[in-house]
């Protein structure tokens, strides 16, 4: 693997960059459009399908490493986290990225803590804002930052964070941020399992237990109508070890729940804890009657 100091890669070469000055004048010269993907690190084949999805759109693709401490609750996995970056970075460069821009705290919180943040509204507020306070606030404070630092025309984010990707787009908009926020499916294990950074911390057994997330999805859309597609995921969901935080089939345009007698495009979400390890899914449905 070569990663190169700024100024001085090949276009076949990867530039690992940590400042925005270095960012800057990485970027100098590069024409057409540029994609951000932003990561936490510790990369997985999930996020290598996000690079490869803005490696087909822009002529420069950058990858942002940074495990962002505002998104993480006081008794959630911050220091845990996993830590890859050597790894990420082979990854990186086999997938064909430009830029891995890995700042540090200082570089993307320069004043500290910040006092200023981004409000989530009542659409943070519910499923993954009512378990995790503070954190759409963080990961919205983090991404509105990245996008100003790294100046992309277009940004990919995954599917199976779909709350995140819906309040993302929702941000875009009402802060009219230019750029075009595009998702993209949700990978997974040939068993079904949605990948994930957090799954290297499951047990076999806690595995095999995590593998009833993605079975309940699946239950629910065979199912026709809102009242059994979440009967039959929560049948799933009522026979497993899984702790369970919420099963819910929402509009994707608010993350509000849906009636029995809504039609139209749908999220059937689901967060729980397998032993110690969080872990969350959904699946988007079309509900035509």
């Amino acid at each position: 693997m070569t990663i190169t100091p700024p100024g001085s890669a090949s276009p076949n070469e990867t530039l690992l960059i940590h400042t925005r000055a270095e960012l800057e004048a990485a970027r100098a010269g590069r024409l057409g459009e540029v994609a951000v993907v932003m990561t936490m690190g510790a990369l997985h084949e999930g996020h290598l399908a996000l690079v490869r999805a803005a490696r087909r759109r822009a002529r420069t693709v950058i990858v942002t490493v940074f495990v962002n401490p505002l998104q993480f609750g006081p008794s959630e996995d911050f220091a845990r986290y996993p830590r890859t970056l050597d790894q990420d970075l082979k990854r990186c460069e086999q997938a064909e990225v430009d830029i891995v821009f890995a700042p540090a705290v200082e570089e993307v919180y320069p004043g500290g803590e910040p006092k200023v943040r981004i409000t989530p509204g009542p659409m943070g507020e519910v499923l993954e804002g009512t378990h995790r306070p503070g954190h759409f606030s963080g990961m919205l404070t983090v991404v509105n930052k990245l996008i100003n630092m790294t100046g992309p025309d277009c940004a990919f984010f995954g599917e199976k964070d779909a709350q995140q990707l819906a309040l993302i787009r929702r941000m875009a908009v009402d802060l009219n941020l230019p750029v075009e926020i595009i998702g993209v499916p949700t990978v997974r294990e040939p068993d079904g399992l949605a990948l994930s950074s957090r799954n290297r911390f499951l047990s076999g057994e806690q595995r095999t237990s995590a593998l009833s997330l993605s079975r309940a999805l699946f239950a629910g859309g065979r199912q026709r109508t809102p009242d059994r597609i979440r009967a039959a995921a929560r049948a799933i969901l009522d026979d497993t070890a899984v702790e369970l935080d919420y099963l819910a089939l929402v509009d994707p345009a608010d993350f509000t729940e849906v009636d029995a007698a809504y039609r139209g495009p749908a999220v059937l979400a689901v967060a729980a804890k397998v032993g110690s390890t969080r872990l969350i899914d959904n699946l988007p449905l079309e509900i035509e009657g």
